[in-house]
Formats: C-alpha cells, structure tokens, sequence
C-alpha cells in the first residue's frame, strides 16, 4: 500500500515551530506502520487562518496521490470535518482518503459529509430563489433575453460522450505535464529514459500500467496538441 500523507497546521508560528506537526505525524507513522504502508511523500500546509480555501499543498498532495494510485491519508479529521471547502476538494479529487485516527472515516465518508455542505448549499440557493421570486412579483425583471441563444450555442448533441473522453485524457495528460517538465529538466528527454523514470517515481499510465516508449510518446504527443 502506497500512501501520500498531509498534515496541517493552521498559523505560520505553528508551522516554524512544529507544534501540532510531530503528534500528527507520529499518528500517521504508526497508521503506515500497523499496514506495512510506504509513504511516497509528506506534505505540510501551513494555514493562515484568512485564506483557509488556500491550500497549495493540499492540491500538491492530491495530484501526487492521484498519478501514483496511493491513498491521501491525515492524522486526524479536526476541524477539517467541518471545512466543506476541503470536504469538497476530496470528494471531487477522486483520490482515495484515510483519516489515521478514524480509518472508517474514509473516502466515503468524506462524500457523506460533503453531501450535507452540499445540502446547506442548495437551502441557500433556495433562498435565494424565493427572494427573486418575491422580486419579480413586485414587477422586477429577470433573467437574460439573450438566455434561449445562449443554449443553443452551448447544445453539443451526440458529440458529449466523445467530447468526454477526450476531455478525461486530456486532463490526465494535465496532470503529468509538471511531472514530464521536471524529469526533462534533469537532461532525460528520450522515450526509454522519461519512461524509465516515470516507472522509478510510481507514476502509472492512464490504465493503471508501466510506462513504456509507446505510452510516452502518445503523453508527449497529447501534451504537444494542448500547447499548439
């Protein structure tokens, strides 16, 4: 089992200091250690407490986790339980997550509780709605004429499955670029030796194999088509 693991600590004083950090990352070491897990790397985010949707290595840890196929895990849930931002962040990231201290609180879990942000969101919206509905009955206008134009702009037909894949391997591709620009960085630019490489880090492919030429060459050749 291969694991990338994020700790947290929510002020620059704490962050210096390491207050917070060893106890997390002792509960991780021993969650690694009872299932002989291996960790790829260790991400630390310092939070300022006024950008707490900031999260740079949050994104750097789920980018990790997703092309080397290992599971997030943090030490404890916290006040993270509470954030819908981060709940959301996990739950869209597709990555699997373990809380060290509550393993049944899992990817699942996160869903679950994400869900019920979710849910506070739409009693918002809906809210929202009623107050506009209140607003048009005194005689107030809505909406976009251009709106009906607009849709059929947007209409895409039968053209959505294809345009899904593509869509789905692009982002995949995405995701290596910073990858694929620090290994040709270091001077390895032939297709054997990136592939090489990619295998070293546990980076997969896009179905979950090794890298070989033929996959590195349809990598580049994808990423080469974005830039053009």
């Amino acid at each position: 089992m291969k694991i990338v693991t994020y700790l947290r600590v929510s002020t620059s004083r704490q962050g210096d200091s390491g207050l917070g950090l060893e106890a997390q990352r002792n509960t991780i070491d021993s969650y690694a250690t009872a299932r002989n897990a291996s960790i790829v790397k260790e991400f630390v985010e310092v939070e300022s407490g006024k950008k707490t949707s900031n999260r740079p290595e949050l994104a750097a840890a789920l980018h990790l986790a997703k092309v080397t196929g290992s599971t997030l895990v943090i030490a404890k849930l916290d006040r993270l339980s509470r954030n819908a931002a981060f709940l959301l962040t996990l739950k869209d990231s597709g990555v699997k997550f373990i809380a060290a201290d509550m393993p049944d609180a899992n990817d699942l879990t996160v869903g679950v509780m994400a869900l019920v942000a979710q849910q506070e969101r739409e009693a918002i919206s809906e809210r929202t709605k009623l107050a506009l509905k209140a607003y048009k009955a005194r005689g107030g206008k809505l909406g976009n004429p251009n709106g009906a134009a607009a849709l059929q702009r947007a209409a895409k037909g039968n053209d959505d499955a294809v345009s899904a894949i593509k869509a789905k391997a692009d982002s995949y591709a995405a995701d290596l670029k910073p990858v694929i620009q620090d290994i040709t960085s270091k001077g390895i630019v032939s297709l054997g030796g990136i592939a090489k490489e990619l295998n070293a880090r546990q980076i997969k492919t896009a179905r979950d194999g090794e890298w070989h030429k033929a996959t590195v060459a349809n990598l580049l050749a994808r990423l080469e088509a974005k830039a053009a």
